[in-house]
């Protein structure tokens, strides 16, 4: 369970930033592909950590109240043996409660590292779900601007074709190349809205991620931070 946790938490901590500029300087989101192909693997791999473990949680809470409720009962028939002048059996049933206290014990400190590790395993799945959640959406934003790149240098090949018309000399020809790069121009401008947009969106995330650390900050000094 622990070489699962370790793959999570590298996963988790991932520089999402570095993979959304490999991809921009790659022109291909083959990195975030394959960081998601490992993080859907990992959560399904969790997600069955997370019910077997839970599983056995359960089990060892039925069988801790099963051994706590019998040492209750033989705690009251020593009382009764004893009230009652049957010290032999007092004797026996106190052997018993001390061998049945021993196991309540065992079946307490088994339970209490269980759900540790069933809390963590629930950590784990949330934090990369939100991890998931976040480069997906990266993904698609790239994709739009990785387009608008493309059509971009598709628009350039093709102003410079233009401009080899327009110097031909003839005027019709010319006329219509000029109409076809006034409409490249607004397509261009067009582009470079949207992907001003994407870099607010990215600055965004930055700036909530710089705030979420200054209040955890916060509620470390304030006693607030959750242990574990």
């Amino acid at each position: 369970m622990a070489s699962l946790l370790e793959k999570v938490q590298t996963l988790v901590s991932a520089n999402l930033h570095w993979m959304v500029d490999q991809a921009l300087k790659t022109n291909s989101i083959a990195v975030i592909n394959q960081y998601i192909r490992e993080v859907e693997d990992n959560l399904e791999d969790l997600q069955n950590a997370v019910a077997t473990v839970g599983g056995q949680v359960k089990t060892l809470k039925r069988q801790h109240d099963d051994a706590q409720a019998k040492a209750d009962e033989l705690d009251r028939n020593i009382d009764l043996f004893l009230k009652e002048g049957r010290e032999d059996l007092a004797m026996a049933a106190q052997s018993k409660l001390n061998s049945t206290q021993r196991l309540v014990t065992t079946y307490s400190t088994q339970l209490e590292q269980m759900q540790r590790e069933y809390q963590s395993l629930m950590d784990a799945r949330l934090k990369l779900e939100a991890k998931l959640t976040t480069i997906k959406q990266e993904k698609e934003e790239l994709q739009a601007l990785l387009d608008l790149a493309k059509s971009k240098e598709i628009a350039a090949k093709t102003m410079k074709s233009l401009d080899d018309l327009a110097g031909v000399g003839d005027a019709d020809v010319a006329r219509i190349a000029e109409s076809i790069r006034g409409r490249l121009d607004r397509a261009s401008a067009e582009s470079e809205m949207r992907a001003a947009s994407l870099d607010k969106q990215m600055d965004d995330v930055l700036e909530r991620d710089q705030l979420d650390a200054q209040l955890s900050a916060r509620k470390a000094r304030l006693g607030l931070a959750k242990e574990g």
